[in-house]
């Protein structure tokens, strides 16, 4: 992915790469020698509720998934530092955000809601009568007769 190109998520959502602002700081992982002379960690801020790319629902449930993810001024906040250069770590937030979105994008389906049946709650309390039964062999019989 070249830095001029756009972010496609799906057939209907593609994110505007000037949308996206990066920041790079030194990271905390390998290094060698550039360890502490190189910034390689990648910082991904976007605004998602200024964002005109995506629709109203996916931001909604952006929110609703990723809601810990977001600061105060409502930017998505995501960084990389898992590999050695700035690229690689570009790309690798830009794949998070893409599987963010995506995740978001897909619409939950509705929990149908089902019935228990007959013969199971007839098992259910053919099982608690035996249990009943059992534990009531284990007391002590009064002297009351």
């Amino acid at each position: 992915m070249t830095d001029s190109s756009d972010l496609r998520i799906n057939s209907a959502i593609t994110i505007s790469r000037q949308e996206l602002r990066f920041s790079f700081v030194r990271s905390s992982g390998p290094g060698g020698q550039n360890v502490n002379k190189v910034a390689s960690k990648a910082v991904l801020k976007w605004s998602v509720s200024a964002s005109p790319s995506i629709p109203e629902q996916v931001q909604t449930r952006l929110h609703a998934l990723f809601g810990r993810r977001m600061n105060d001024r409502g930017e998505l906040v995501l960084t990389s530092q898992r590999y050695r250069d700035q690229a690689r770590n570009v790309e690798d937030c830009l794949e998070k955000l893409r599987e963010m979105v995506l995740k978001a994008a897909t619409v939950p389906k509705k929990r149908k809601r089902t019935r228990i049946p007959k013969a199971a709650k007839e098992a259910r309390l053919r099982q608690k009568r035996a249990t009943a039964d059992r534990k009531a062999g284990r007391r002590r019989v009064s002297n009351e007769e």
